[in-house]
């Protein structure tokens, strides 16, 4: 059994000490758990996160905001010099 924030807190995917973590780790080798990835590695969790926090972006920001913030990110991508 895990000790710990890991233990008291079923919403954390991740346990927060190293030996937590290292428990957590054999028991997905082991297959005792299943660890909940996409297709591309990313956690579940935080891909539901990102969305939400989107679309609540996307509705606190005006037309005119998100317009001006696309041209700033265009003007600063364009006028990089490239690495050599």
């Amino acid at each position: 059994m895990l000790s710990g924030k890991y233990a008291t807190n079923p919403q954390r995917t991740r346990p927060a000490d190293v030996v937590s973590n290292a428990v957590h780790v054999m028991k997905i080798a082991t297959g005792e758990i299943d660890e909940t990835l996409t297709d591309d590695g990313r956690s579940k969790a935080a891909v539901e996160l990102g969305r939400k926090g989107g679309l609540a972006r996307a509705n606190a920001v005006g037309k005119a905001r998100r317009t001006a913030i696309a041209k700033n990110a265009a003007q600063v991508r364009w006028n990089k010099k490239p690495s050599p």
